[in-house]
């Protein structure tokens, strides 16, 4: 038996919440859709729901990364799944659509998408404690 691979996996996810929330393509429009969508439905959503929701949210702004900031799949340095983009950024949409679920327009999706090229832009911070 094989297992499906995981970035096909993740695409599939991007996909299936694309043609729900009616879109044509993974770019800025599209991320301030998702935004209204989770704001409408961040009250309702059930507990038992919520990881699921996150993970097929997740894989939508993930996508979004890559196609527009020409990002990739990849796997953070504290093992978590994201989007790696210039070789010194990474990003992990799971945490930002959580954040926008559980705290509203403060974590708001798109703001976070919108400040992406000012992030990209600024230079790596080096790590001064070591």
């Amino acid at each position: 038996m094989t297992s499906e691979n995981p970035l096909v996996a993740l695409r599939n996810a991007a996909e299936a919440v694309r043609q729900q929330l009616q879109l044509n393509s993974y770019d800025e429009t599209a991320v301030q859709r998702l935004d209204e969508f989770i704001e409408t439905q961040r009250a309702t959503i059930k507990e038992e729901d919520r990881e699921g929701v996150i993970k097929a949210l997740g894989c939508f702004l993930g996508q979004c990364l890559v196609d527009t900031y020409h990002g990739t799949w990849a796997t953070g340095p504290d093992a978590t799944t994201g989007v790696g983009i210039n070789g010194n950024h990474f990003f992990n949409p799971f945490f930002r659509v959580s954040q926008h679920l559980a705290l509203g327009q403060k974590e708001s999706v798109a703001a976070f998408f919108a400040s992406i090229p000012a992030r990209l832009a600024a230079e790596p911070r080096r790590k001064t404690w070591i």
